[in-house]
């Protein structure tokens, strides 16, 4: 039986970002643990076929920002289509989701979703040591982890993307649950019924 939920994510995604705190919910609806794998999703687009958003046709960037719209105001979230600091590297706030989930004591959906709306709703740049130690504490982790989780973030990381690959993940957000493969937001309903849990509503806490 799979006691765990592996969620693949970035967070500089939207995607990342609008899935809010649903994966958490559902996961301990189904009473799972789940494990956050931040990825570089430049890296996996080269390695599973996929174009990184710069290099799409205009068709498909068009359509990514009526979806983003759509699914804004679905949620009834804030989201700045083309905020100040996307795209920016996702690293440093990679490694320090990594580094909080090896230290525990906080809330890694609360951090996740922090960063996510650093990015998107206040156009902060989430590559920065103190936005990152904002979300940290935010969400109470210790902040120095921005900076004494570096090394083993930049140790963790690669593998996740290997164990992505492996794994068939080709974007952001992910869920694998066994041989059930979830991909996106708009998918976190099919999990949950997978789950055979509720599905969280639009209204649930961001």
């Amino acid at each position: 039986m799979m006691t765990q939920i592996d969620y693949y994510l970035s967070p500089i995604s939207p995607w990342t970002y609008l899935a809010g705190t649903r994966p958490a919910q559902i996961a301990d609806a189904a009473g799972l643990a789940l494990r956050y794998k931040p990825i570089d999703p430049q890296a996996l687009y080269l390695r599973t076929g996929g174009l990184p958003l710069g290099q799409r046709h205009e068709s498909r960037q068009t359509y990514r920002q009526q979806e983003l719209e759509r699914w804004a105001r679905r949620l009834d979230r804030p989201l700045t289509l083309r905020p100040a600091f996307f795209p920016a590297n996702p690293a440093p706030a990679s490694y320090a989701i990594i580094a909080a989930q090896e230290a525990g004591g906080g809330d890694l959906a609360a951090l996740v979703t922090s960063l996510g709306r650093a990015c998107w709703e206040e156009e902060r740049n989430i590559a920065e040591d103190a936005v990152i130690r904002e979300s940290l504490e935010g969400a109470g982790f210790d902040p120095a982890l921005a900076s004494t989780g570096l090394l083993q973030g930049a140790e963790i990381y690669p593998r996740n993307l290997e164990e992505a690959v492996a794994a068939g993940v080709f974007g952001v957000p992910f869920f694998c649950h066994g041989a059930a493969r979830f991909w996106g937001q708009d998918r976190l309903d099919f999990l949950a019924e997978h789950l055979g849990v509720p599905a969280p509503g639009a209204s649930a806490p961001f």
